[in-house]
This record gives structure tokens, sequence and C-alpha cells, in this order.
């Protein structure tokens, strides 16, 4: 499956496991058991994948993929549609409110080797001390220890130019 993006041809595969758990949600948000899900689960879709979509994007999509004008979307569609948001790069918005989940206490104090272990532990990572450093390491592009706003914006912008072919600029869901 492939689909072009802001002039940009970008090769939209999911893993399995992927599709499985999309699958899942669509089938949790189907309406009485139907093959098909409305707006407003769509919008919950969103959310669960920690998007915040306005309306208009909302409807949008929705008047995209309804064909036959039942303001319902089907499952392909569906896939369809999260297969492309997940290729997205996060915009610096989602990074900084991702990033805010890693320190929690003190955002602009930075993610320490500490709000590390206690993520990976709560997210059921069981990792080494000598591993989280190694992480905190790669990451800390001025060596002092704790991982920065800047430094989670440098990496994902990175990869993301790696994944894309183009920086992390912003994306918008209006």
């Amino acid at each position: 499956m492939s689909s072009t993006t802001r002039g940009h041809n970008l090769k939209l595969e999911l893993t399995e496991s992927q599709k499985n758990d999309l699958k899942e949600a669509f089938d949790l948000l189907a309406v009485g058991g139907t093959d098909e899900i409305e707006i407003k689960e769509l919008k919950v879709a969103f959310r669960a994948l920690g998007y915040e979509p306005d309306k208009d994007y909302l409807k949008r999509i929705m008047q995209e993929r309804d064909k036959n004008g039942t303001g319902k979307m089907d499952f392909a569609s569906f896939l369809e549609v999260f297969a492309a948001k997940m290729r997205e790069p996060p915009t610096e918005e989602e990074i900084f409110k991702a990033y805010k989940n890693f320190a929690p206490q003190n955002p602009a104090a930075g993610i320490t080797l500490h709000n590390l272990a206690v993520m990976a532990n709560e997210m059921g990572e069981a990792m080494t001390e000598e591993e989280l450093r190694e992480m905190i390491a790669e990451a800390d592009e001025d060596g002092d220890g704790v991982v920065g706003p800047h430094d989670i914006l440098r990496i994902l912008t990175e990869n993301a130019g790696a994944t894309h072919g183009r920086g992390a600029g912003g994306r918008s869901d209006k």
C-alpha cells in the first residue's frame, strides 16, 4: 500500500503486529459489531494514539474515505488513514508532549537515568542500568548526563529525515 503525502511518495507498510493492533482497536470501536465506524469513533481512535485532531480534519478524512455517503468508514480505510498517520514525523508540539511523560516532575530539568529507569519499568522493559546509561549517552549531545527537550527534538528530526527523506517539519491535523 502506498500514498502520496504533501507531494512525497511514502511506502506505508505496517508490520503484522501493527495491523493486528489497529484491527483490534477498530473492532472495539465498531458500533454494534458492524464492520464500520463513524466520525466519533474515529476521533476516539486518534486520541487513543495520542493525536488531537480538530473537527474539520476528521470531517475531511471521513469525506475522503466515505465513497458511498453513509458517514461511516470500513477497516480498509481505517487502516489506510492510520498507516499514513503513523508514518508522519511528529510535530515539535507532539515531541514535547511525549517528552514531558519521561520527565514528569520537572520537564525543564530533563530526562535523567532515574526517569528513564522508571519509564522502562512502567512499560515492562527489563533493562540494565548499563543499557539505560548507553541510551542517555547516545541522546545526550552536550554530555551533561541529562536528555533535554532539544536532544529529543534533534534525535527525532534526524530519524524522521532518514525515514522520510525530509526533516520533521510540522504536520497539521487541520
